[in-house]
């Protein structure tokens, strides 16, 4: 016989073993409560895929000889006595399975199709190794296990999306963004004993959607099978039709898809290999996972050169620190994009003070009364989380008379006085207030703490404090020692909202000009830019500078509107009990 009629012979035999196969498992497995996937019922077949592993197929691994294409997983005789009708040699090793602070499912050692789906794709049993045969199917090339790369998912499976687990509506109950699995369509299945497995994603004998999943997953249509993320309907992560602008690396290397929405989860999550194992992210560094779109290739702004300004928020500091479930009053010192904005929620949409924006939707904050707000409604609820009663909160950086780190408390609407975050301020008359701010305005922590090149400073850059060449993330300039001269930038912050030309011309206090241009002084010199819990005007004296007068008290009183005396000793000068008025 040619060799050329015993290929086509062999060809032949397979292909009615194919046939025979298909009809006994498609036959069996209803009855033992598995079902195929529509598309191998429908006609699509493993024929030319890379799970074709014989001679005649197109995948870079294949065999040497052998032309039979079922029998690498499946015989109808002499099989291993696994469902259904297996044949490959199964895995003996143990795995490492995925684990996470915040799951709710059992996770265990895979089970079932899982297992049998290991067998190759854990890399460690030879891939022609079948049960009926007496010998090994010699591979092309030297091949023997899967290769390396992203089909050998290795036996540490912590960073790959958990399998073998039960999913029911308990755990659906449980989770609170997971769907109840009644709903699932007729393409992602559970297998027989309610479990998730790799075939409840996959479909091995049909490619047709590519890494052979049992759907499309264009804008993650097979993720939100089961996932269900909370303000996900309204996320900008969801609807933006921003695509890369082609310079630096793709954000989307492993997909054909072209925009944040067709991409959606894909654009930060990874389902197997993830660089973040516990919540499957794409890369190692959690910041990474932001600026493969916001470095100004994708989203309109780059961040990236605000986190290496003089002062920033410091999330290329740590890694690995955040976790969801950390106690939000009292979290580990650090701090990750994560930590400010929930991708899921995130959007743009504005708001007025004190109000949270669209960008800090779905995030937890701390309420004005300590408590814990899931989601937080203000802005400064988010800046609670750290900045208040934390206690790993910084140290305060003027030394102040009436020393408190806790912003949350310096802000108190029951203080004697306080910048307008949590309540519209108490002062009456504050004849310096520029166009558009009044004794009724509120300002978000964000009028302060800001870019030094964002939107509020008249800039083009990114808004949010991010991080600024001003300490401490100051929008503008603001100079906490004495002894420089008084101008429009020296105290750049205060004069923002406060008329310079007014303070200078003494409209609020009789010797404003006396102090900051003759003296030196610096505005926080006297006034604490938060609050202060027992002294009116937000009076405050930092103490590197000021002392007890020679009647040994340091204290301001007020006296009446634009009245006061205050006993202290400054710049060598004692005023003992000094008073002023209009």
């Amino acid at each position: 016989m040619s060799s050329s009629r015993f290929s086509h012979s062999r060809l032949a035999r397979a292909a009615i073993f194919g046939r025979r196969l298909l009809f006994a498992t498609s036959t069996l497995l209803p009855a033992l409560g598995l079902v195929l996937h529509p598309g191998a019922a429908s006609g699509e077949t493993i024929l030319a895929s890379k799970h074709d592993l014989s001679i005649a197929g197109r995948g870079a691994i294949k065999a040497s000889t052998e032309s039979e294409v079922c029998l690498f997983c499946h015989t109808p005789h002499r099989g291993t006595g696994e469902l259904p009708l297996w044949n490959h040699a199964m895995s003996q090793a143990a795995y490492i399975p995925y684990s996470s602070s915040t799951i709710k499912a059992t996770i265990g050692q895979p089970t079932g199709s899982s297992k049998l789906c290991l067998s190759c794709h854990d890399g460690t049993v030879a891939l022609g190794m079948v049960h009926s045969r007496s010998v090994p199917i010699e591979m092309r090339n030297a091949v023997t296990t899967m290769p390396a790369g992203p089909a050998n998912l290795g036996t540490d499976l912590s960073d790959d999306h958990p399998i073998s687990f039960v999913y029911d509506s308990a755990l659906a109950t449980a989770h609170g963004q997971l769907r109840d699995p009644a709903t699932l369509n007729n393409k992602v299945r559970l297998d027989h004993t309610g479990q998730m497995q790799c075939t409840s994603c996959h479909d091995p004998h049909d490619n047709q959607y590519g890494k052979f999943l049992v759907q499309d997953n264009y804008a993650s249509a097979l993720c939100l099978q089961c996932h269900n993320p909370n303000y996900w309907a309204d996320s900008a992560h969801r609807l933006s039709n921003k695509t890369w602008n082609g310079t630096g690396l793709n954000p989307w290397p492993h997909s054909t898809n072209t925009t944040v929405a067709a991409n959606a989860c894909a654009s930060c999550h990874a389902s197997h290999a993830a660089g973040t194992k516990p919540r499957l992210l794409n890369h190692a560094l959690e910041e990474d996972n932001c600026f493969a779109c916001h470095n100004g290739n994708v989203a309109t702004h780059n961040l990236q050169p605000e986190f290496n300004k003089f002062s920033a928020h410091p999330i290329l500091d740590t890694s690995g620190v955040h976790d969801p479930a950390e106690d939000a009053l009292n979290p580990p010192r650090h701090v990750e994009c994560v930590d400010c904005h929930n991708p899921h929620a995130s959007r743009r949409s504005s708001a007025q003070a004190p109000l949270a924006t669209g960008a800090l939707a779905g995030v937890k904050g701390i309420t004005a009364a300590g408590t814990v707000a899931e989601p937080l409604t203000m802005e400064y609820e988010l800046c609670f989380r750290c900045h208040a009663d934390s206690l790993n909160r910084g140290p305060a950086r003027v030394n102040r008379q009436f020393v408190q780190t806790n912003t949350r408390l310096e802000f108190q609407p029951g203080n004697a006085s306080f910048h307008p975050v949590m309540t519209a301020g108490k002062n009456p008359s504050v004849p310096s207030l520029l166009p558009g701010w009044s004794t009724a305005s509120r300002v978000y922590c964000t009028d302060c703490h800001n870019s030094d090149q964002g939107p509020g400073n008249g800039g083009s850059g990114p808004n949010g404090p991010h991080g600024s060449i001003y300490q401490p993330i100051l929008e503008r300039q603001l100079v906490l020692q004495d002894f420089n001269a008084e101008s429009a930038g020296t105290y750049a912050l205060c004069y923002k909202c406060h008329d310079r030309v007014s303070i200078l011309a003494d409209d609020s206090f009789p010797f404003h000009r006396l102090h900051i241009v003759d003296e030196r002084a610096a505005c926080t010199t006297c006034h604490d830019s938060h609050g202060v819990q027992t002294v009116p005007h937000l009076i405050n004296f930092n103490r590197d500078y000021v002392s007890a007068s020679s009647n040994g008290r340091l204290e301001y009183l007020s006296t009446g509107l634009r009245r006061g005396n205050c006993s202290l000793t400054c710049h060598g000068a004692d005023h003992d009990a000094k008073a002023y008025a209009p």
